[in-house]
């Protein structure tokens, strides 16, 4: 009996052993703060920098926003938007889908910090989520809750943004099917959208809605200041001629936006289709009436939008700098 209990004993502990080490090596996902053991201030020192940064360069706060549909879209959420271009291999940020967007520097700059304080563990797809959350809060948006644990992807996706990044000038059909595949709604879609209530749109994104005529649907009393804004047909790429999506309150994210589109006064097709096509124009109507509603809908499309098929675990890695994958660094 005294060998039978010994031998039960023996099992027991390894079975228990065996538990334990399933434990450690199991994949937790994504949860809410992640870094609260391996880097407890990594979620404060987001917040400071992105504060900083504001404070310096307003317009950060509308890169991070964009960052984060542009990354997230397109297949993963991995920060492969933020790596360079290869002798071999095209960027994300430096195809025309990228047109405009900027500040990569700077999230370099949170990445440093966070390194000096906890070198090698907070991942450049966590930074890019993050930065978005508290860029949004920059600009008057709601603060949003978001799950961390993401790894970084080794590869730019260039090569199949096409497949999965809606254009502007696109169907709603098509603009509704692309979100539907990540799991975004129509009410997501509209609140999505209302991203354009901040920032600017860069001439070449919209001189085909003036030239060579003008388009018909416009609000003909916006369409002088967007011909003033917009005076070439074929404007410089580089040239600093842009639009603000919203004249009133340009820095704020607010549900302005829905009350111009309503009045025809968006800038892109997609604006306008928004506020026409019966399938948005409802939930248009009803976030042009209550910004709290708007908001709701927002933090709950960016939740999702931020969960989208992340690398986690043992999955990808952990870049030292952002622009580069490890093997190149």
């Amino acid at each position: 009996m005294a060998f039978i209990s010994k031998a039960l004993f023996f099992l027991a502990i390894i079975y228990i052993s065996s538990l334990s080490a399933f434990a450690e090596n199991e994949d937790p996902g994504l949860v809410m703060n992640y870094y609260k053991d391996s880097c407890p201030q990594a979620e404060d020192i987001i917040k400071e920098q992105v504060r900083l940064l504001y404070k310096r360069h307003k317009n950060t706060a509308f890169s991070w926003l964009r960052n984060i549909f542009h990354d997230c879209f397109v297949e993963s959420c991995d920060a492969s938007l933020l790596l360079d271009s290869t002798r071999r291999v095209l960027s994300e940020k430096e195809t025309d889908r990228s047109f405009g967007m900027r500040n990569f520097r700077y999230l370099e700059t949170i990445k440093e910090a966070l390194e000096r304080e906890c070198p090698g563990v907070v991942s450049c797809a966590d930074i890019l989520v993050l930065s978005a959350r508290d860029g949004i809060a920059s600009v008057g948006g709601p603060y949003i809750p978001l799950k961390t644990g993401r790894r970084d992807g080794r590869k730019s996706r260039a090569d199949i943004l096409e497949q999965y990044l809606p254009d502007h000038n696109e169907s709603m059909s098509v603009v509704l099917e692309r979100f539907a595949a990540i799991g975004i709604d129509t009410p997501g879609v509209v609140a999505l959208l209302g991203s354009h209530s901040v920032g600017r749109t860069h001439c070449v994104k919209l001189v085909h809605r003036l030239y060579p005529e003008v388009d018909p649907a416009l609000n003909p009393d916006h369409v002088e200041h967007m011909l003033y804004k917009c005076p070439d047909a074929i404007p410089d790429p580089k040239a600093v001629q842009y639009v603000r999506n919203d004249r009133g309150t340009p820095m704020k994210l607010d549900n302005n936006y829905y009350r111009n589109i309503l009045d025809n006064k968006g800038l892109l097709i997609v604006d306008h289709q928004l506020a026409t096509d019966k399938r948005t124009k409802p939930f248009v109507k009803k976030m042009a009436k209550s910004q709290d509603y708007f908001f709701s809908e927002f933090a709950r499309a960016i939740t999702t939008l931020s969960e989208n098929n992340p690398l986690t675990g043992t999955k990808g890695e952990i870049r030292k700098q952002c622009n580069l994958a490890n093997k190149l660094h």
